[in-house]
């Protein structure tokens, strides 16, 4: 039985202009459009994405909700763990795409 979209884990990704290089700024928005395509091929029957520009730096770079609520890493660690999913190396993965991902972007 398919999850409803109001039930799934959303996971929110903001990315720093500074880790696309000096010119970031002009670049981040853009990236973040090409990064959300790669994520949203994940996991996609019970995760939805939103990949933004991280422009307050009190924000973490990593959040999760489920609906319009946010959730605690450890609900979400524990949301992820029933698909056999552990939230430390899921999100080791991430940070660890991001600089293939970048340099794809510009093409390198």
């Amino acid at each position: 039985m398919p999850i409803p979209e109001e039930k799934k884990l959303t996971v929110i990704f903001r990315i720093e202009s500074g880790c696309l290089g000096p010119q970031g700024l002009s670049h981040v928005a853009s990236f973040c459009g090409k990064a959300l395509q790669t994520f949203n091929q994940l996991h996609p029957s019970f995760m939805n994405w939103k990949v933004i520009p991280r422009h307050d730096k009190n924000m973490p770079e990593l959040s999760y909700s489920i609906g319009n609520r946010p959730l605690a890493r450890e609900h979400a660690a524990k949301y992820l763990q029933h698909f056999d999913i552990g939230i430390d190396n899921f999100e080791s993965d991430l940070f660890n795409q991001l600089p293939e991902m970048i340099d794809q972007y510009f093409g390198r």
